[in-house]
């Protein structure tokens, strides 16, 4: 039976600011400490790029235990880490990481696209890792936006993109370790969807740009409420857009582990933390020149 999933926290998208640069952080928010296994959501952007104005640089840094992921949706970024990928993700692209035991990457807009400006606009995402996999070797994925698989709403004015997971027939290409769907959705006015979700996953729906009213009964505007987390309860979501409008649609089944975090390393225990700041220290995360 097709039940629509209850809405349990609706969130704004607070700015907060981390070192030069100023971004929404969504997730976590007053009152949602993370949406199992989705640990952490930030929408930066769109900055304004230019050779006078790049604050998204940002140099060499380790992570352990989680995958940072970035949907890139205005502009282009530079991808380098310790495991020798150097990978350009333009606009519609994926960068998924797996940091595993350890990984060191740094990010930023090209030289050419910061020659030329232009406007960059994105998501990073924190996906937790089981402790199972927490030690796992590292990795890396890189979609363009001509391979993500695209599933149409009935009245074609939805393109629904999937990244990860599956929707209707249509299976992503990224290799998960964890049974997550990430979705983006690109709208317009008066397009309208349903989205089914297995019943027992987490989820999320995230607005980046536009209006867009949520089962019905509960509207996501740009600069108001951007984000709706659902109970667990029911497989179906729907959105009608009152407005041509871009979201992130997000659910995975939760891990249920104790989280220990501090700065870029996700684990289990304190102890954990303290093995990764050593190990990164002696150079067992590898190098990033």
């Amino acid at each position: 039976m097709n039940i629509l999933k209850s809405i349990q926290h609706i969130a704004k998208s607070p700015f907060v600011n981390m070192g030069p640069i100023k971004l929404r952080q969504p997730l976590p928010n007053a009152g949602i400490e993370n949406v199992d296994p989705f640990l952490l959501l930030h929408h930066y952007g769109p900055y304004a790029i230019s050779e006078f104005n790049n604050p998204f640089d940002l140099g060499p840094h380790p992570h352990r235990g989680f995958e940072p992921v970035t949907l890139l949706f205005k502009g282009e970024q530079l991808h380098r880490d310790s495991l020798g990928n150097d990978m350009v993700v333009k606009a519609g692209g994926v960068q998924w990481t797996t940091a595993g035991r350890g990984i060191v990457h740094a990010e930023a807009p090209t030289k050419e696209f910061v020659k030329q400006g232009g406007d960059l606009e994105g998501i990073q995402l924190w996906l937790n890792l089981p402790s199972k996999h927490k030690l796992m070797p590292p990795n890396y994925q890189h979609l363009e936006a001509e391979q993500i698989p695209i599933v149409y709403s009935d009245d074609k004015k939805v393109k629904l993109n999937v990244i990860a997971g599956q929707q209707a027939n249509e299976k992503g290409l990224i290799t998960t370790q964890t049974e997550v769907n990430v979705f983006t959705a690109n709208a317009e006015k008066d397009g309208e969807i349903q989205i089914n979700l297995p019943d027992n996953h987490q989820s999320l729906i995230y607005l980046l740009e536009g209006d867009v009213l949520i089962n019905s009964k509960e509207v996501l505007k740009k600069g108001g409420n951007q984000m709706i987390v659902f109970s667990t309860n029911g497989n179906l979501i729907s959105f009608k857009a009152n407005e041509n409008s871009t979201l992130l649609v997000l659910s995975g089944k939760p891990i249920k582990e104790k989280i220990t975090q501090y700065g870029p390393y996700v684990m289990n225990t304190q102890t954990e933390i303290l093995e990764a700041m050593r190990d990164y220290q002696q150079g067992k995360m590898g190098y990033l020149y």
